[in-house]
């Protein structure tokens, strides 16, 4: 895990926004307007009851505030952090109505966020010993990759492009499409600005050895090799890209890609395929 990252509440308010809405309907918490006197005050307690990685903290904080400005959310563990169960991560003081209103967004993602970030601890975990790095990919819940990719760094990971327009990524249907390795890298030495970096998608050592050979890439992603394969890649490009592998990266198989060589890991399950950590909030 690392230290805390956090970004602008003014950019995570629209998604937190949307979610209220969505969970509040067209008429309020019936329930607690229902049930709970008004002037109630308490505070709440968010726990975890699983062993983790904590992520979503500042998320959580912000749902409760827009709930109610006058709540007072108080992080114990910062996102990064490990837990274990029983660890306090969050109390929450003020109007018992609000909190309650605000409990399931706050956990949701909570929850889905620290799973995240402690899934991506447990692939760093397997490259110790290694220069290798764990990255994400654009395979995120659409409209949540802002902070499914913060978790991704809550959890020592680090994050592959945000969008489409923050690099040229070169696949294989591209490739296919433009007719060959040659030409698509030719196009980029030709049209792409020289601040755009260049990634592109290889599944065999002949790609590797042509766009070694043609130039004009700063990345390749070796794409569905086997780990012999991999070694060999690295080899052959011996320092002058930086290299990616990619392709069913199974948390077992991590240790073994890793000790290729390769500069980077990605995989799409670091946000695909998490498991929500088990978090709750006690009264």
């Amino acid at each position: 895990m690392i230290a805390h990252t956090s970004l602008p509440d003014l950019v995570l308010e629209p998604m937190l926004r949307m979610a209220l809405a969505e969970d509040l309907g067209s008429y309020g918490d019936i329930t607690t307007r229902t049930v709970i006197p008004a002037g109630t005050s308490y505070t709440a307690r968010l726990t975890a009851r699983e062993a983790g990685g904590v992520s979503g903290m500042q998320v959580a904080a912000l749902a409760f505030r827009l709930v109610d400005p006058a709540l007072a959310p108080v992080t114990r563990l910062t996102d990064g952090s490990p837990c274990v169960p029983g660890d306090v991560l969050m109390e929450i003081a003020g109007d018992a109505a609000a909190i309650l209103t605000a409990e399931r967004v706050a956990l949701n993602f909570a929850g889905r966020l620290s799973g995240i970030a402690s899934l991506t601890a447990a692939f760093v975990a397997e490259t110790a010993g290694t220069a290798t790095r764990i990255t994400c990919t654009r395979k995120t819940t659409p409209g949540l990759r802002i902070v499914e990719k913060l978790a991704v760094l809550h959890g020592g990971g680090f994050n592959h492009r945000f969008s489409l327009s923050d690099a040229i990524l070169i696949k294989d249907n591209h490739i296919a499409a433009a007719g060959g390795v040659r030409p698509v890298l030719e196009a980029c030495k030709a049209r792409a600005s020289h601040m755009m970096r260049v990634e592109i998608e290889v599944d065999t050592l002949d790609q590797l050895a042509e766009v070694l050979e043609t130039g004009g890439a700063d990345v390749v992603l070796l794409d569905n090799m086997d780990s012999a394969t991999l070694r060999e890649a690295v080899a052959l490009v011996s320092g002058r890209l930086v290299t990616e592998a990619s392709g069913n990266m199974r948390l077992d198989r991590i240790a073994e890609v890793a000790a290729t060589g390769v500069d980077y890991i990605s995989s799409g399950a670091l946000t695909h395929s998490a498991q929500t950590l088990d978090l709750g909030l006690d009264f």
